[in-house]
């Protein structure tokens, strides 16, 4: 079996066993061309007909290189399916050494992506997104189907009186936006994501919409982002609904947004993943599009706008993609799954940083709470805090390059709680030199925006507000 063991020019000081995918895929990738293997494709069809295909090259499958190519590809399909999404794949390839391979990868991937396997969670996840179960197919590499990707405009819509809102984990925010200006922003502090009653969610965010509307003269649109999967307005699944039944899911949940619609007497009413309004935040900001954006709060947010400006029909849900690939990752708490994004990019990470850096708090303390106990370490000049910031820096560093592998990004906008205060600055600044010293190719073609404080806080509810067309002769909802 070929040897895949990069060795990193940077070591996390306080989690110095972490792998990078980015270079254990560069690594990979090198040994298959050299080898002569062979070209594989990955094909995802999503529910609305649009496909992605990622083609890479494969060490010949045969002997015990069959084991890393499973490692590699398993891989690979995770960062796929949570980047893309998709409720049908298919492997298709000329693999050296076995003409049969793509068809044993399939099936090898079949077991693993099961209800019994290993990830049965992405299974489940990708059955309740596209209402139907998870397939996985093989077909010849000339038979592998072609890329027919879809996309669209996203907001920008600034006219009239409009309240936006993001609803994350640990806060919701709420902004009024008066023909493009900001006259009120807030956030408040809630625990949805234990609450199994959904009028909780139901209330609260009523609330914010109230408190928002109370310095408007009426309410012309409502947008909204939050975390989690939603199609044409419908939660389809996410975090901060983990802890409701599905039945009552099924009944209260996946129309939560139409009730509240009916509430605010049917003006546009829109809400997304809370990643695309990252990306969009950080697209308005800048005058210029290719952006991804990601925003580090109680897990981790992603989105994307292509180059023309639009967004594709891909979930990019980065809080679940493979990052480190060491044996012994960090596993996340609701997937399962070692190694992936929400352990190194988000208040979860801080969390389990504290012990390394030999601060403690605790047990029970809640992750935001935390999260301002590091904040104000690190304001007082304590070096156990900033540690913690360069770590996740590296972690940062790293993965970008990863992103770049799957994204066309020109702009990386970052923000979220963890990116609040000098802490945010120490990451950037770390996950600049790592990528100038290990990826230079890449750090030469992005630009990182850097949000104010009130824009990194505040950001996404203003280009939440921007979701809904206003239509001619749209009904008001007057504030009493």
């Amino acid at each position: 079996m070929q040897s895949i063991s990069p060795s990193p020019k940077f070591r996390p000081v306080l989690d110095p066993e972490f792998l990078p995918a980015s270079l254990w895929n560069c690594a990979y990738r090198a040994l298959a061309k050299d080898s002569g293997g062979g070209t594989l494709a990955i094909a995802l069809e999503r529910g609305d007909g649009s496909v992605s295909v990622f083609r890479t090259p494969i060490l010949p499958h045969e002997g015990a290189n069959r084991q890393v190519n499973q490692r590699y590809i398993e891989r690979l399909l995770k960062f796929l399916l949570w980047q893309r999404g998709g409720w049908r794949v298919i492997i298709s390839g000329e693999l050296a050494g076995e003409p049969a391979g793509a068809k044993q990868i399939a099936e090898y991937l079949r077991g693993v992506y099961s209800p019994g396997g290993a990830r049965a969670f992405d299974h489940n996840f990708s059955q309740r997104i596209y209402g139907r179960p998870l397939e996985i197919a093989s077909a010849a590499l000339d038979a592998a189907p072609a890329p027919r990707e879809t996309a669209a405009a996203l907001g920008r819509h600034l006219d009239g009186f409009r309240i936006g809102f993001d609803l994350g984990a640990s806060d919701r925010k709420s902004a009024a936006v008066a023909d493009g200006k900001v006259v009120f922003s807030e956030e408040v502090g809630w625990n949805p994501s234990v609450q199994a009653d959904p009028q909780y969610h139901f209330d609260g965010i009523h609330d914010s919409l109230k408190r928002a509307a109370a310095h408007l003269p009426r309410v012309d649109a409502i947008g909204g982002s939050a975390a989690g999967v939603y199609v044409n307005n419908e939660v389809r699944v996410g975090s901060l609904y983990r802890a409701v039944a599905q039945p009552v899911f099924d009944t209260r949940v996946r129309r939560l947004f139409f009730e509240l619609r009916d509430a605010w007497g049917g003006v546009p009413f829109d809400v997304v993943n809370d990643g695309e309004v990252t990306a969009l935040a950080g697209s308005m900001a800048l005058g210029d599009n290719a952006g991804l954006g990601i925003a580090m709060g109680r897990s981790l947010a992603a989105g994307f706008v292509t180059t023309q400006g639009n967004i594709t029909t891909w979930i990019n849900e980065l809080a679940f993609v493979p990052v480190d690939y060491r044996v012994n990752a960090p596993v996340d708490e609701w997937s399962g799954d070692p190694g992936v994004g929400a352990q190194y990019f988000s208040q979860q990470a801080v969390g389990r940083l504290l012990a390394p850096a030999v601060i403690a708090l605790p047990d029970d303390m809640p992750l935001p709470v935390k999260l301002e106990q590091v904040q104000r370490l690190m304001a007082s000049g304590d070096e156990r805090a900033r540690k913690i910031y360069q770590t996740i820096g590296v972690f940062l560093g790293y993965t970008i390059a990863t992103y770049a592998d799957f994204y066309e990004v020109r702009n990386l906008l970052v923000l979220g709680r963890v990116m609040s205060g000098e802490g945010g600055d120490v990451i950037l600044a770390m996950a600049d030199k790592v990528l100038k010293q290990e990826f230079p190719e890449v750090a030469e073609r992005i630009r990182y925006h850097i949000p104010g404080e009130m824009e990194k806080r505040h950001g996404q509810t203003i280009a939440a507000a921007s979701l809904p067309a206003i239509r001619k002769q749209e009904t008001s909802h007057a504030v009493s």
